[in-house]
């Protein structure tokens, strides 16, 4: 029985709303939903984004063959390298999203203001290679390589900040954009952030442990690259520090930690384990009976096990199992757009709050999912929004609610790694 598949998370360059759109399979009623947001743009109108259906068909399931680029095409574009690849983020450019301002001020349960000391490092001792989830606003089913605004925006919002710990590579790549309407190719998508990780390997890295991190598409991309190139190649493997792929369904065999996916690389089940994957998908209630996230029902575009399977969950606070406080990062514009404006209004750039919400995995009634609960004192904190209702959970805010706990737990993973 076929499987459906979804990604996404788009953001509209001209006014400031993050749209989330699922892809399926198998065509389903369209939706439109749009969420007001603020890290991509100045404030305007919000204009919506269809939910769209997009089939797979065969020959754009993801394989091992060499992939295809013109790297002289590729040089006509800003950033490019001599190897064709165009880099949003990378140490030494110019213009890097991934490396800009960091100031943050700390928010508690009573509104209390405190600046944190925010700095990218210096000289990190590790690589992020980070695939960005779908935000692509070009007419077009497979993006081209131009540096959009978006995909400037979406890098401030999910990535910026783990410069603190490692030094970030982000490829721009041919995803399927938000136009795409079931006539993209996953191929194509998949065959450029291939070749973008085999010039960072070849140029870049010098031996040197990687994080991978990806939401959405992005997350699902980099399981088709893990399994091929890394999860494959004991040599590769020997350098993963961890894999960060988020609200992008990783399946493990029912009541597994590994297989599925991965025939060799594990949950993380210690804030000191190495070579190994977090992922989950975000929830405040329950995800109901067709819910497009944390149902096996619901597999990656990268789908690879066989058998019957569960979607994985690991709390990057927790590895290991339990309820534990969430670290929880926006950026200060986007909570101040919802009309939950601290008071004063910080003048950093993030804004992180301590006391507000707690995270713990469950699995019940065939799905997984990290549960999202917020502290009966809290006061300050913006309500959240799902942002495609309950089907789709917190889908939108996956990686903002746990960015803190993300980055400790890639020191602690680090200082393991390096030994």
């Amino acid at each position: 029985m076929a499987t459906q598949n979804r990604f996404g998370l788009g953001c509209w360059t001209s006014d400031p709303v993050w749209t989330d759109h699922a892809r399926m399979r198998k065509p389903f009623l369209l939706a439109v939903i749009a969420v007001v947001a603020t890290a991509c743009g100045s404030s305007g109108s919000t204009p919506t984004q269809a939910l769209d259906t997009p089939a797979r068909s065969p020959e754009q399931s993801v394989s091992a063959a060499s992939p295809t680029r013109s790297a002289t095409a590729a040089r006509s574009f800003a950033n490019a390298d001599a190897a064709g690849t165009v880099w949003l983020c990378r140490p030494g450019l110019a213009d890097n999203p991934c490396a800009g301002d960091l100031s943050t001020t700390q928010i508690d349960a009573h509104g209390n203001e405190t600046v944190v000391p925010t700095e990218p490092a210096k000289d990190p001792p590790i690589d992020c290679f980070y695939v960005y989830p779908t935000v692509s606003q070009q007419m077009r089913a497979n993006a081209d390589l131009s540096i959009d605004p978006e995909e400037q925006s979406v890098a401030r919002y999910q990535v910026a900040l783990f410069s603190q710990v490692c030094s970030v590579y982000a490829p721009i790549y041919p995803q399927l954009t938000v136009q795409a309407a079931g006539s993209g190719s996953v191929q194509i998508a998949y065959e450029g952030v291939r070749a973008a990780f085999a010039d960072y390997m070849a140029n870049y890295n010098h031996g040197r442990g990687i994080v991978f991190i990806g939401h959405s598409q992005g997350a699902e991309v980099l399981t088709g690259l893990i399994h091929n190139e890394v999860d494959a190649k004991p040599e590769v493997r020997k350098q993963l520090v961890s894999a960060f792929l988020i609200g992008g369904n990783v399946t493990v065999p029912i009541g597994k930690t590994v297989g599925g996916d991965f025939a060799n690389i594990p949950a993380c089940q210690t804030a000191t384990q190495t070579g190994c994957v977090v992922a989950y998908s975000s929830f405040d209630t329950t995800p109901p009976a067709g819910a497009v996230f944390g149902r096996a029902s619901r597999t990656s575009m990268f789908s690879f096990g066989t058998g019957p399977q569960q979607v994985l969950c690991v709390n990057p606070a927790l590895p290991g199992g339990g309820v534990a406080p969430l670290k929880t990062y926006f950026e200060t514009a986007y909570v101040v757009r919802l009309g939950a404006a601290p008071s004063p209004t910080p003048t950093t750039h993030y804004v992180t709050y301590s006391g507000e919400l707690t995270g713990e995995c469950k699995t019940e009634n065939g799905a997984s999912w990290l549960q999202i609960t917020r502290s009966s004192s809290s006061t300050t904190m913006y309500v959240l929004v799902q942002s495609g209702g309950p089907t789709w959970g917190l889908h939108l805010h996956d990686i903002s609610l746990t960015l803190g706990n993300m980055i400790d737990l890639v020191r602690t993973e680090t200082a393991a790694y390096l030994g």
